[in-house]
């Protein structure tokens, strides 16, 4: 059996249920809900992202709800993996230097990468069982974690990533008082060859495909028990140092 056969079984959610992603259209995305298709372990896989037919932009709180009105309509959800983050794109990428922070473009990464899944948090965690295994995953980043910290740069999305997480551990907290045996926690996928991190591999890096990522990330999930709640992860289910 293969690393992706081997990763896809989802053995330890109790119940069938509905999964739901959210960031569908980007590679990670897009390789978490094919693997869950293949897997046939949830009766509803939901995927959402700025191109479905509920179209969902983290800017906007309004289709976060929408979409999660529409998850709660296929049956008990059990699963939700946030994969949506904003590293780069044609008008900003990550600053090398203080000298490079710029507020309005810092404010964005925050709202994509923090105050975004905040709010699928919010609409989601709510619609997650009381009883049996529930996951909510988000996608964090290992440069997120302060003790890690040895290279510098990159403050925007350091930072915003780094409030992801502290919303990840205040959420899971809340979380556990209405329903115990739900799960709330950040992942690290690792380096994976999608365009967000293609202009920022180098040699030596264990570069994974999409379809290796999404099987780890899912093989760690199906592994988390509830006293891993609001803790923080990588694709090979190491704890990562806040």
């Amino acid at each position: 059996m293969d690393e992706t056969q081997a990763a896809i079984g989802l053995d330890a959610f109790e119940t069938r249920g509905v999964a739901v992603v959210f960031g569908a259209s980007g590679g990670i995305g897009r390789a978490l809900v094919q693997a869950l298709l293949a897997s046939q372990r949830f009766d509803h896989v939901v995927a959402f992202s700025r191109t479905t037919s509920v179209a969902i932009d983290l800017l906007d709180e309004a289709s976060l709800e929408r979409a999660a009105a529409l998850a709660a309509t296929k049956g008990e959800i059990r699963l939700v993996i946030d994969a949506t983050g904003f590293l780069h794109d044609e008008n900003q990428g990550p600053e090398k230097s203080l000298q490079q922070i710029d507020a309005a473009k810092m404010a964005r990464a925050f709202a994509l990468n923090a105050i975004g899944p905040a709010l699928i948090m919010k609409h989601m965690l709510p619609l997650l069982p009381r009883t049996g295994k529930a996951v909510f995953a988000t996608l964090s980043a290992r440069v997120a974690s302060i003790g890690d910290n040895r290279l510098g740069g990159w403050y925007s999305y350091r930072a915003s990533k780094a409030a992801l997480n502290q919303l990840v551990r205040t959420a899971a907290v809340e979380l556990a008082r209405r329903a115990p045996n739900a799960i709330c926690v950040a992942l690290h996928p690792g380096t994976v060859a999608t365009s967000l991190s293609a202009p920022f591999s180098k040699d030596g890096l264990d570069i994974q495909t999409v379809d290796v990522s999404a099987a780890r990330l899912l093989d760690v999930i199906d592994g988390l028990s509830p006293d891993q709640t609001g803790c923080f992860f990588d694709h090979l289910g190491a704890p990562i140092p806040w």
